[in-house]
């Protein structure tokens, strides 16, 4: 009993040591300041300057555009202003729509999937040059109840958008954070 109880203890003393030693690498990515003293992730992502998206006005992508910016935007300043701009962020988007489950004696859809689909990029204010670029997706089905309830299906779409913009926006902003602290 005892030779089992000094490995084990010998194991929890090893482990120990290797959480020891490897605790002082782990940097909080919201913290104050970082490691090296530089400047916080929340005073960088306020220097990213959220220009509105060029779509149509009065369309659904409009309406889109706007949630996926303001989204953005909270996330990054925590309110709609954020500080002096040393980058830009462009966006473009597009969007789909698809049928997936039809009702066979009606023909009207009972399920469809919503999807976004967002290229973004990130440039530097002073030189001009584009820093970062990437693209990200979001897809979300949504039901549409039975033909007596007229509008059940344009606002179970509204309520896709916004599900399927805030991800978009929470992707990005996810990536433009890992950017600013590692530089890649």
């Amino acid at each position: 009993m005892s030779w089992f109880s000094s490995r084990n203890g010998v194991r929890l003393v090893a482990v120990a040591a290797l959480a020891a030693l490897t605790a002082g690498c782990f940097q909080p990515m919201y913290g104050e300041r970082s490691a090296t003293g530089g400047s916080a992730l929340r005073e960088k992502l306020q220097g990213v300057e959220v220009p509105p998206l060029n779509l149509p006005n009065g369309s659904r992508e409009a309406r889109l555009g706007v949630e996926i910016r303001n989204s953005l935007m909270f996330s990054m300043y925590g309110s709609a202003v954020g500080g002096p701009p040393t980058h830009r962020l462009l966006m473009r988007i597009s969007t789909t729509r698809l049928s997936v489950i039809v009702d066979p004696t009606t023909a009207r859809p009972d399920i469809e999937n919503y999807g976004i689909d967002a290229t973004y990029e990130l440039k530097d204010n002073a030189t001009d040059k584009t820093v970062l670029t990437g693209t990200t997706f979001s897809r979300v089905s949504y039901d549409i109840p039975g033909q007596a309830q007229r509008f059940a299906r344009s606002r179970g779409l509204r309520d896709a958008e916004d599900r399927a913009a805030k991800v978009i926006a929470d992707n990005i902003n996810q990536r433009l954070a890992s950017f600013f602290i590692a530089g890649t």
